[in-house]
């Protein structure tokens, strides 16, 4: 089991940052590879709301589906893996202040087969590339504000 939780303080004022990271309409804005990403119902996360997402990962292509499990408005919320493959996580934002806040993510991630003998340099990948989106999404609000 490959478990990771990446965050990264942003000088926005939290509310703004909900507004992004619980649109799973906006994940191709801020997380590299998403190629397609279609929440149902769009808009922000909800108990229920499903997503069928097309992303590339390492040069390899993958489709899923997931449901969203549970929601703190304004604050946070988990999600997990219906199809593809067998993952769970979630999202998280905490004010730090009037115009800061603390983005987090959150992965469980159970790697197929043969590649759980990869699973040390799978979790290094996977840190890496949370770490940067999450580089992306502060950039992406930064330079707009």
């Amino acid at each position: 089991m490959i478990e990771l939780r990446v965050s990264i303080d942003i000088e926005r004022p939290a509310a703004e940052m909900w507004r992004i990271v619980a649109d799973f309409g906006q994940d191709p804005r801020w997380r590299a590879g998403v190629i397609t990403m279609a929440p149902d119902p769009p808009g922000p996360v909800v108990p229920g709301t499903t997503t069928d997402e097309s992303i590339s990962f390492r040069g390899r292509s993958y489709h899923t589906g997931s449901q969203v499990t549970g929601v703190m408005p304004g604050r946070e919320f988990s999600w997990r893996m219906t199809s593809g493959i067998d993952a769970e996580g979630g999202r998280s934002v905490v004010p730090l202040g009037e115009d800061r806040c603390r983005v987090t993510v959150r992965l469980r991630f159970r790697p197929p087969g043969l590649h759980r003998l990869r699973g040390p340099l799978l979790r290094r990948a996977l840190r890496r590339k949370y770490q940067q989106d999450l580089r992306r999404l502060s950039d992406l609000v930064t330079t707009r504000a």
